[in-house]
């Protein structure tokens, strides 16, 4: 799957939580320009988007501060900040939104924001597949200490010689040596597998 292009925004849809009428028009009207399609939501009832939507455009003033941002989700968020108080920039970097523009809006802007936000939701997205796979990865490191303990034990083989042992196994059998590990775990010993050999 490749990488969509965060300059591509023609055919997105983006979801407005926007209270002042001028800021919304100015939003939908740009955004119409851009291709995109458009739906609105009432700040005053934050809820998480029902329909599917790229890009979360919020009034980050309209919405009280002691509410539980409903939006945590894997969405792109730009916030529209006009009070720099630090209750409300705490309350908005808790939202960990993807981009910002600073109020009174003017269409200018707002495709640099889009452009942006789609980059950073991306980065992100990508960032916690790469750390959920090493994450895995170390998980299974207990494994292969495990496994190469047990060839160590049952061949009476140096910590080198069972780790080369249990990798040129798993490069036979076409595996990593992390699954080769959890076979070996379970099984007792080396799987007795059929495989080719060059």
């Amino acid at each position: 799957m490749t990488r969509p292009s965060p300059f591509s925004v023609r055919g997105r849809h983006a979801l407005l939580i926007i209270k002042d009428e001028r800021d919304s028009s100015i939003v939908r009207r740009q955004f119409g320009r851009l291709g995109m399609s458009v739906s609105e939501a009432d700040p005053e009832q934050l809820t998480a988007p029902e329909t599917p939507v790229d890009v979360i455009v919020l009034d980050a003033d309209s919405i009280p501060i002691k509410s539980v941002p409903a939006l945590t989700c894997d969405i792109p968020v730009i916030a529209l900040i006009g009070t720099e108080t630090p209750s409300r920039l705490k309350w908005l970097l808790d939202l960990q939104p993807a981009s910002f523009l600073i109020k009174p809006l003017r269409s200018a802007g707002l495709y640099t924001a889009l452009v942006v936000a789609f980059d950073c939701a991306q980065r992100r997205s990508e960032e916690a597949a790469h750390i959920e796979r090493l994450e895995t990865r170390i998980r299974s490191r207990r494994l292969v200490v495990a496994a190469v303990l047990q060839l160590m034990r049952g061949h009476g083989l140096s910590e080198e010689d069972a780790f080369a042992l249990l990798r040129q196994t798993a490069m036979r059998h076409r595996t990593t040596i992390e699954q080769l590990s959890v076979e070996m775990i379970t099984l007792g010993g080396m799987p007795n597998r059929s495989s080719r050999t060059a």
